[in-house]
């Protein structure tokens, strides 16, 4: 189940983040993304995060899966990042995981909103 969700998942990301053009706006496009997903009907929080919760510990399955999938989300925003001329990989992921997180705990898409300020502010930065 994790592993078809995450194809799904990572798929439907990529297929918005990369309509777009410009390498910048690509990476916000993430959160745009996040903020669409946090505000659909039923959604709650990372499928990878509550699998951790419940079964991570005692599974090596289901670790095996979250980890992989983490890593490749990791991988898909280095490559976006990477692709705008930024190195900030590390804190854009940690931004995008962490909105996703409290989106998943407060039932609000605006932490997607907040942390894609904060990257843009970053982008102009770097």
């Amino acid at each position: 189940m994790l592993k078809r969700r995450d194809q799904r998942w990572r798929g439907s990301l990529a297929a918005h983040v990369e309509q777009l053009p410009d390498p910048h706006e690509r990476v916000l496009a993430v959160f745009d993304w996040l903020a669409e997903w946090f505000a659909e009907p039923g959604f709650r929080g990372c499928a990878w995060v509550n699998a951790h919760g419940e079964l991570g510990s005692s599974s090596e399955a289901v670790l095996a899966e979250v980890r992989s999938h983490k890593q490749a989300f990791h991988d898909q925003i280095a490559e976006w990042v990477h692709a705008a001329g930024a190195s900030a990989v590390e804190p854009v992921f940690l931004l995008a995981e962490g909105a996703i997180v409290v989106a998943g705990i407060t039932s609000d898409p605006a932490p997607a909103r907040h942390a894609r300020a904060a990257i843009a502010t970053l982008l102009g930065a770097t």
